[in-house]
């Protein structure tokens, strides 16, 4: 037995001793509150400027200074604002088809939806021909040209969703189902803006979509947001929209064509652009612009030994506001899954690092808007970023995290070829769990979330979500319930929150989170692009501000 003078030394040296901090854990409990107040009628839908956007700035805010972290955002406050051009059909869209001397009424919502960017405050195109040009991809580093220098000046182009692998029985010069950029709605509008199309129509599949007519009616119907462009006239087709593929399935028929033959035509590198007989189409509808400002809200906690390199956790706060009521009246799409779940983590985690000891390198906490509205809130702070690009170690966004209870595994979107992919799975299977690739590849969602806007400008990101293999059911049940939201709730008013959700799974996602970007922080290591990704070239041109970091962990 020791002397009680040594025992009592002892216990006065572990005393002086710093606390060893505990690993702070993911409150369920908060994460259903959050999503409860942002998801509620009182928000009206989280759209950008409107008086929804103004609570929801408001209970970030407040949500921030609770949690610990200081502003992040401009001038030392925790806004960063984004000007944005706000575009709305206003008043009865008239759409009238033009076949064989016949006239058919179309109804905007039900057979398309119309809508424009273009700088005008009316759009009037009367008897535009209508020419097919396939998947409308000019990919020339992949030999591939839907086009063949083809005039679409005056012409309104019907074009496919998706690549042209996406139902061919092998991949051919894009990646299988594997949906790329080029396949992505907001790709081809652009395309055919260069190729001075008076307009673009693309022909909605739900299977290669990777959503119903639903969505698409519910986002055509609601205000289309751009940034202020000089160039607007060119870089937006005057009229733009999606058609029923009954629609067109009847327009082909009309003009000899089997929409059948001809999308199989199209996944030939052969394909050639062809005139849909002499259907033509005349639209008229006024639209009102105005600039408005809406904001991204961000925290920040400064490092202690790299200050300069900053990790980012995001998600966008944004859903699509006020709508149509749905069969019960509601007209408030409420966005509790997306992405109020990914923001209630963002919440969390910033309380989550507050209550530990400072990482090396400072952690960033980003609230971004508009990311319904093509990733534009991300896009403006890449544009002007609150902490040097370069020196950006990595984006860890949020999506959609399930209300379903713990899953086995936790999910990327997409096929990022990015390290952090690889760092995800390391770290969740030293917690227990599994990490699952993209399931749906074909659903694009790489291309869909706001990590995609700092991809583009090199910065390591990735977006995280949940898991299908769920503790109870499988992954049979998580797939059945995702391939449900999808079907019924995605971007209407049914994403609501309800009191029966079981937030744990959502809670040990946040926790692995936590871990990823406090190993990343601490770090001296940088994520990286794989050698095949677009991203590597873009990153590499910032090399020489990460000179002497640590070797780059392959």
């Amino acid at each position: 037995m020791k002397p009680l003078h040594c025992v009592l030394a002892f216990a006065l040296s572990l005393a002086a001793l710093p606390a060893l901090a505990a690993t702070p854990a993911a409150s369920a409990e908060a994460l259903l509150r959050h999503v409860e107040v942002l998801a509620s009628d009182a928000f009206e839908g989280r759209a950008p400027a409107t008086p929804g956007e103004e609570r929801t700035v408001e209970y970030l805010v407040e949500e921030f200074r609770k949690a610990g972290v200081a502003p992040g955002g401009e001038d030392g406050g925790w806004i960063q604002p984004v000007p944005l051009v706000r575009a709305q059909v206003n008043g009865p869209v008239r759409a009238v088809l033009h076949v064989a001397g016949a006239e058919r009424e179309l109804v905007n919502g039900d057979d398309l939806t119309l809508q424009s960017l273009s700088p005008v405050d009316r759009v009037e195109v009367e008897q535009a021909p209508l020419v097919f040009v396939g998947y409308g991809i000019s990919a020339p580093e992949r030999g591939w040209d839907d086009y063949k220098d083809v005039d679409l000046a005056g012409r309104i182009a019907v074009v496919l969703v998706n690549d042209p692998d996406f139902e061919t029985e092998e991949p051919g010069a894009f990646d299988g189902r594997a949906v790329t950029y080029h396949g992505r709605w907001t790709y081809k509008y652009e395309e055919l803006a260069r190729r001075g199309a008076t307009g673009a129509l693309i022909v909605h599949e739900t299977a290669p979509a990777a959503y119903g007519w639903g969505t698409v009616r519910s986002s055509g119907l609601s205000p289309l947001f751009d940034i202020p462009r000089e160039d607007a006239a060119s870089y937006h087709t005057l009229l733009r929209g999606w058609m029923q593929r009954g629609l067109a399935e009847s327009l082909f028929a009309a003009a000899g064509l089997d929409f059948e033959r001809e999308k199989s035509r199209a996944q030939t590198r052969d394909f050639t652009p062809v005139a849909l007989g002499d259907a033509r189409l005349s639209a008229s509808f006024d639209v009102v612009r105005d600039e408005v400002v809406t904001r991204n809200v961000i925290g920040r906690l400064d490092g202690e030994g790299a200050p300069d390199e900053t990790v980012i956790y995001s998600a966008h706060w944004d859903a699509y506001g006020l709508g149509e009521p749905d069969s019960s009246g509601d007209p408030v799409r409420h966005g509790a899954i997306d992405n109020a779940t990914g923001v209630a983590a963002v919440l969390e985690l910033a309380r989550m690092h507050a209550q530990a000891p400072r990482t090396r390198r400072s952690l960033m906490f980003v609230a971004l808007t508009a990311e319904e509205k093509g990733l534009q809130g991300a896009s403006y702070y890449v544009a002007n970023p609150l902490a040097p690009l370069e020196t950006t170690a990595a984006v860890l966004n949020i999506e959609m995290l399930s209300p379903d209870g713990p899953t086995r595994d936790i999910a990327a979107w997409g096929r990022g070829r990015v390290s952090l992919e690889r760092d995800l799975r390391r770290v969740a299977e030293a917690n227990g769990r599994a990490y699952s690739p993209d399931p749906n590849l074909e659903s694009g969602f790489f291309y869909r979330a706001d990590h995609f806007a700092f991809a583009r400008a090199g910065v390591p990101a990735v977006t995280v979500g949940a898991g299908l293999d769920r503790i109870d059911g499988g992954v049979a049940s998580g797939q059945a319930l995702r391939e449900r939201y999808f079907a019924d709730c995605y971007h209407r008013p049914c994403d609501r929150w309800s009191p029966d959700w079981d937030a744990s799974g959502q809670a040990q996602d946040v926790d692995l989170l936590y871990a990823l970007g406090r190993e990343i922080a601490d770090g001296t290591h940088w994520p990286t692009w794989d050698a095949d990704s677009e991203f590597g070239q873009v990153r590499a041109r910032s090399d020489a501000a990460r000179t002497g970091a640590a070797p780059k962990r392959p």
